[in-house]
């Protein structure tokens, strides 16, 4: 396994995007835990989880309640490092809202907390601009949280380069990482991660799977492995800031996307894909 950094915390270069166990059409609680578990088992020290996370209207939490439940039986705990995200609502019917005033993030981080059973979030992101309250507003309430020591470090989520810089002038060091959407699909951030990597900044791409085809397909089948171990080793060749969280329901999926850590693909090989 390879690992890289997200502030001063080593972490796997391949993480858990724990949302798909607990939406629409999660598996039952014990393939979801044994998932959890497989991914620690291989190597695995990142667990991306959010409030929202979950299926049905009253069920805010449910990932995170999830989480909490693996790693308090497993042995490898101590070196996950759970990153969560506020700002986001399910309210049941499918739908996402989103509500970044500080009274709700403050708020949501306080219900993180009790969830994960913690003093202070090891990460914590927030999920998404509102564009009814100022982005200054949002994230200074981010900065209040990491000053009373609620939060260690601190990520923003579905942001424009920006959102990035301007984040950065209000959190300083305490800034560690941003997530997008990035994936084969879906290339409209490489401006974003470009300036990650610029600052040193984590990059966590969601969706990372999405539009594997042709080449990616070839290129698999020529050495033997999956498709989406192709995808992610591509993410990870990106940048050193760049740490994929592929999302698995099945103990299965998660191994062979932790092994996609040590699958470093030739110049040749990157030439040929996006």
């Amino acid at each position: 396994m390879r690992y890289r950094t997200i502030g001063d915390i080593e972490v796997s270069a391949i993480g858990l995007g724990a949302m798909p166990l607990s939406i629409e059409g999660r598996p039952d609680r014990d393939r979801a835990i044994a998932t959890i578990h497989a991914a620690l088992d291989a190597g695995v020290t990142l667990i991306d989880t959010a409030d929202s996370y979950h299926w049905h209207a009253g069920e805010i939490g449910h990932n995170e309640e999830l989480i909490a439940e693996a790693l308090s039986v497993h042995s490898g705990a101590d070196a996950v490092l759970v990153a969560t995200k506020g700002g986001r609502g399910r309210p049941g019917d499918g739908s996402w809202t989103v509500t970044g005033t500080p009274a709700h993030l403050r708020n949501a981080c306080e219900g993180s907390l009790k969830r994960l059973g913690v003093d202070a979030i090891g990460l914590y992101q927030l999920h998404k601009p509102d564009e009814n309250v100022p982005w200054a507003e949002s994230v200074g309430a981010i900065k209040e949280l990491a000053d009373e020591g609620k939060i260690r470090l601190a990520g923003i989520s579905n942001v424009s380069r920006a959102q990035i810089l301007e984040a950065r002038d209000i959190l300083g060091e305490i800034l560690v990482s941003v997530q997008n959407e990035h994936a084969p699909a879906q290339l409209a951030h490489e401006p974003e991660l470009a300036l990650c990597t610029e600052l040193g900044l984590a990059y966590l791409p969601w969706g990372p799977l999405r539009g594997i085809d042709g080449e990616f397909l070839a290129v698999a089948e020529e050495l033997g492995v999956s498709p989406q171990r192709v995808c992610l080793a591509w993410l990870l060749a990106k940048s050193p800031s760049m740490i994929a969280i592929p999302g698995s329901t099945r103990p299965a999926t998660i191994r062979d996307s932790a092994a996609a850590a040590d699958l470093v693909l030739t110049a040749e090989t990157l030439a040929r894909l996006p």
